[in-house]
C-alpha cells in the first residue's frame, strides 16, 4: 500500500459514528490480563522518502540466482499474456463470487478451472479451488474419513514433510491416528503399506512424483488400499508432470489433491499458492467448499452460479464439510489462462523438464556425483555430495541455487542434495552446476 489517506478527522468521525471514543475501545472485550502492558518495541516512524529509501537498500540485497530448487515450488516459466490479462484492474479479487447476476465471467473461469483440473487428474469433478497443496491433502485425508467413518490415515514417508506435519496437526484436532508407510529406496514400499492396512484405515496417501523426486507405481497401491474399503489419495505437487504421466484417476486412485502453483502463478517467496482436489463423482457432496455449475437463465441462455456451498458460512456448522477452505480466485484464474495458451503442448512441455533433468543427471554422473535412488524421476533426483549445506552456501555466493539439502527432513540423507529443472533451466546452467559442484 503506497498511500493511505485515513486522517484523524477521519478516524474521530468513524469512532463518533460508531459510538466509541478511542481505537482502545474497540478492544475492551478482551480482558485487560492478557493485553499488552505498553507499546510494541518499534522504530519510530519514517517518512515516505525516508521508507522509500530503506526499502529499495533492502531490495538491493536480492540476488537474482539460477535455481536448482523444487521441493514443492517449481521456477517455472510464466508467458507474459498471464500477467497482461490476469492484471485487468476487474479481476483484483480474491473472494469467491456469490452473485451470479454481476459475476458470470467469475463464475466462467472457476468453471473452467474446475474443468481443467478434472481433466488433468482423470477424475470426475473438482472444486473451485483450495489455499495450497498441504491444506489440500488434509481436505482430502477429511473426505475420507467423512466418507468413510473410519479415523486411520497411512501417509507415505515420501511425502512432503510439511505437508505431512500440517496434516498430524489437523489429525491431532481431529482424533485421527497417522502412521507411515516407509520409502527405504526412494518409493513407497509396497509390502509395508500391506502390512499396515486394516479396517480402520480411511486412506492411503501418496505423493507422485515424491519428495524425492522419484515417480510412484500408484497403480500398485491402489489394489491393497480399495482391498479394505480405504481410499487411495494420490498428492501431486508439481502438476506440469501430469502432462507425461499417467493421471491418478488413470492409475486407479479415488482422490486426487496438491498444488498447482506451476500453472501459471510464480513462486513469490513461497506463495501465494494454489490448492486443488477432485474426485469421483460419488465424492461430490463430501467435498469442500465450492462448486460452480453450468446451467441457463430465466431467458434460456447460458449461465454460471456456485450450485454447490458446503462451507459453514452458507450452511449450518455442523454439516459444513470444512471450516478453512475458501478459493483462490485470482491463482486459479492464472491457472485458467495459463492452461487455456500453454495446454495444448503440456506434454511437450513436461517432456522437455524431463529431458533437462535427465541431462542434469547425466552431466553430475560425469563428475563422479552419483544418484542416491534408482527409481525412475520427473524434473527432481537426488544426488549425493559431501556437506550438502555448505555446498549449497557456497554456490549461493556464485550466483547458483544449488537445490534443497534431504538432510533438512531426513537426517538419513545427510549427504544428498535434491535437484531440480525445469524449461527455465538452461543446457548452460546444468553444465555451471556441474562444474562448480
Amino acid at each position: 500500500m503506497t498511500y493511505t489517506c485515513t486522517t484523524n478527522d477521519d478516524r474521530e468521525h468513524m469512532l463518533k459514528e460508531i459510538g466509541v471514543g478511542s481505537v482502545d475501545d474497540l478492544f475492551s472485550d478482551i480482558p485487560e490480563a492478557i493485553r499488552l502492558g505498553g507499546v510494541l518495541d518499534l522504530p519510530e516512524p519514517l517518512g515516505e522518502q525516508e521508507a522509500s529509501r530503506l526499502a529499495e537498500g533492502l531490495a538491493s540485497n536480492n540476488r537474482i540466482c539460477v535455481s536448482f530448487a523444487g521441493a514443492g515450488a517449481y521456477n517455472h516459466y510464466v508467458p507474459a499474456v498471464v500477467d497482461a490479462l490476469s492484471s485487468r484492474s476487474e479481476f483484483y479479487t480474491a473472494y469467491t463470487p456469490y452473485q451470479p447476476e454481476v459475476s458470470q465471467g467469475t463464475l466462467t473461469a472457476i468453471f473452467e478451472f474446475q474443468s481443467m483440473i478434472a481433466r488433468l487428474t482423470g477424475m470426475d469433478v473438482a472444486n473451485a479451488s483450495l489455499y495450497d497443496g498441504a491444506t489440500a491433502l488434509v481436505e482430502a485425508v477429511l473426505m475420507a474419513v467423512r466418507t468413510t467413518g473410519r479415523t486411520g490415515i497411512l501417509v507415505s514417508s515420501a511425502v512432503h514433510p510439511h505437508y505431512r506435519e500440517v496434516l498430524r496437526t489437523y489429525a491431532w484436532a481431529n482424533d485421527l491416528q497417522v502412521r507411515e508407510i516407509p520409502a527405504p529406496r526412494g518409493t513407497t514400499d509396497p509390502g509395508s503399506l500391506k502390512d499396515l492396512m486394516d479396517d480402520s484405515v480411511a486412506a492411503v496417501a501418496i505423493q507422485n512424483p515424491n519428495f524425492f523426486g522419484c515417480i510412484e507405481d500408484l497403480a500398485s497401491h491402489a489394489a491393497p488400499a480399495h482391498g479394505t474399503k480405504a481410499c487411495l489419495i494420490a498428492l501431486v505437487t508439481e502438476p506440469v508432470s501430469m502432462g507425461i504421466l499417467k493421471s491418478p484417476g488413470a492409475c486407479g486412485a479415488d482422490i486426487a489433491c496438491g498444488e498447482a502453483a506451476s500453472l501459471g502463478n510464480y513462486m513469490g517467496f513461497g506463495g501465494p499458492a494454489l490448492g486443488f482436489i477432485a474426485a469421483g463423482k460419488s465424492f461430490m457432496r463430501n467435498m469442500p467448499g465450492r462448486l460452480v455449475g453450468k446451467s441457463v437463465d430465466t431467458d434460456g441462455r447460458e449461465a454460471y452460479v456456485l450450485t454447490l456451498q458446503t462451507r459453514e458460512q452458507h450452511i449450518r456448522r455442523e454439516r459444513a464439510t470444512s471450516n478453512i477452505c475458501t478459493n483462490q480466485g485470482l491463482c486459479a484464474l492464472r491457472t485458467v489462462m495459463y492452461l487455456a495458451l500453454v495446454g495444448p503442448r503440456l506434454r511437450a512441455l513436461a517432456d522437455l523438464n524431463h529431458r533437462l533433468a535427465s541431462l542434469c543427471k547425466n552431466e553430475l554422473g560425469k563428475k563422479g556425483i552419483s544418484p542416491v535412488f534408482d527409481a525412475p524421476y520427473f524434473n527432481e533426483f537426488a544426488v549425493r555430495v559431501r556437506d550438502p549445506e555448505k555446498t549449497i552456501a557456497r554456490l549461493a555466493e556464485q550466483g547458483m541455487n544449488a537445490g534443497v539439502s534431504l538432510g533438512r527432513y531426513y537426517p538419513e540423507y545427510a549427504d544428498s542434495l535434491l535437484v531440480c529443472c525445469t524449461e527455465s533451466t538452461t543446457s548452460e546452467d546444468i553444465r555451471a552446476l556441474a562444474s562448480m559442484l
